[in-house]
């Protein structure tokens, strides 16, 4: 196996900050195209950091509940420049989409149908879908490696599309067929690497005992003092309800936004009712369609929860506060998860049944996207109740949205731009027939 070149030294961290809120800014496509674009300008033209080590850090994240995006964001951070690093990274990751999502938000719940807004939306979705297509063929190319390595991919695949099974169990079962391979000498999903049989030196020192003790104190107490202090300065309803759904749902959200939608869906819309179902597949799109990970749409709905019970508060304002809090609560988690697991990862590229266990998940992982992949697919391409003339257009701004990815290298940014571009010709067209 080639090795990867050696890293480059850190940038500084000024525009080591602008790259990442650059990345905010243009990280559509889910978590396929926001892995793709880091693989792309960090391993590869960068060299922030080598690919043994994104593909590490990327397994260890596709394992923990949260936007594993988001959170390979901040690892790399992490990486470069300690915590201050790792929260600059993860933060701008997010601060962009939720910026643009609370202005939509606001749009939606004022003015509740904005043209405009749909008709770009109705461009980017295909768009995406090819973004996502073309992520899970050049992942694919990389990654697998064989044809256990297909095997594996493919039948993570038909483990979630076909059977359903828990996310969780797909990929705990990956892990333990790569490590029973190792052991047994078999390299079957990747060749080992020269880090793997202790060529890099030894592994870096295990943090002390009392460092995670100290780190869930501080979550703990991270937690407790806003939700306390918005309970106490503007009573229970609904910020009890808000504290009580986005804690639970961050620590329960494996596999990704969609594995976790219908919990919140069922909580928001019949227990609590903030929102009404319309509202919410009106907020998923929303979520879909701005850059930063799907599982803003958590956002989408504190909103509505703050704008439909105001309470002695303004619509608009309460409706900011319980954007600001779900959002608040949905991420501190995944700081949590890096900041203590982190060093771990690093011990673990030393470990030879960590090692094939980690090759086996990036392989299950090809398959874990495809799934997404076919999901958006048959969502966005194939709809009930659409008409030949814009299913025609939805396919058609797909293929030249593929083609751009893959046959022009064309940046992520322009093919979303050009979806929204072609999403509003189409509905000029419409209205003029």
């Amino acid at each position: 196996m080639t090795e990867s070149p050696s890293p480059s030294p850190a940038p500084p961290f000024g525009a080591f900050c602008l790259y990442w809120l650059r990345l905010g800014l243009t990280s559509f496509g889910g978590p396929a195209g926001q892995i793709a674009m880091m693989q792309g300008e960090l391993v590869d033209r960068r060299r922030w950091i080598d690919q043994t080590r994104f593909l590490h850090a990327l397994n260890f994240c596709m394992l923990l509940p949260g936007p594993e995006a988001q959170q390979l964001a901040t690892y790399i951070g992490w990486r470069m420049y300690g915590v201050r690093g790792g929260l600059v990274a993860g933060g701008l990751f997010v601060l962009p989409g939720a910026l643009v999502l609370l202005a939509l938000s606001w749009i939606a719940a004022a003015h509740g149908d904005a043209g405009s807004v749909a008709a770009l939306f109705d461009g980017i979705k295909p768009a995406v879908v090819a973004i996502i297509a073309a992520a899970v063929w050049r992942m694919g190319r990389r990654t697998l490696k064989g044809p256990a390595a297909v095997a594996m991919a493919g039948a993570a695949f038909l483990a979630l599309f076909a059977l359903h099974l828990p996310f969780p169990l797909v990929i705990g079962a990956a892990a333990v067929v790569g490590g029973v391979a190792a052991r047994m000498g078999r390299h079957w999903f990747a060749h080992p690497h020269p880090l793997a049989d202790g060529d890099a030196g030894p592994a870096e020192p295990a943090p002390g005992r009392g460092r995670l003790a100290a780190l869930a104190g501080l979550f703990v107490l991270l937690w407790l003092v806003p939700v306390g202090a918005v309970l106490l300065a503007f009573g229970a309803d609904p910020w009890r309800g808000i504290a009580a759904l986005f804690t639970k749902a961050a620590f329960v959200t494996f596999g990704g936004a969609y594995a976790v939608l219908p919990y919140i869906a069922g909580q928001a819309v019949d227990a609590y009712g903030w929102l009404g179902p319309r509202e919410m597949v009106d907020g998923l799109a929303l979520a879909e369609t701005t850059p930063g990970p799907l599982i803003l749409v958590t956002q989408y709905v504190g909103f509505f929860a703050g704008w439909n019970r105001p309470g002695a508060l303004s619509p608009a304002l309460a409706g900011t506060l319980g954007a600001a809090l779900t959002t608040y609560l949905t991420f501190l988690p995944c700081f949590l998860f890096i900041f203590a697991g982190a060093p771990y990862v690093e011990r673990l590229i030393h470990n030879r049944l960590a090692t094939g266990a980690l090759a086996a998940i990036a392989a299950a992982v090809v398959g874990v996207i495809l799934n997404l992949g076919v999901y958006l697919g048959v969502a966005v391409l194939l709809p009930d109740g659409q008409t030949a003339g814009h299913m025609i257009w939805t396919w058609a701004i797909m293929l030249a949205a593929l083609y751009a990815l893959t046959r022009r290298n064309m940046a992520i940014h322009w093919v979303v731009l050009g979806g929204a571009a072609a999403g509003l010709l189409q509905a000029l067209a419409a209205s003029s027939l």
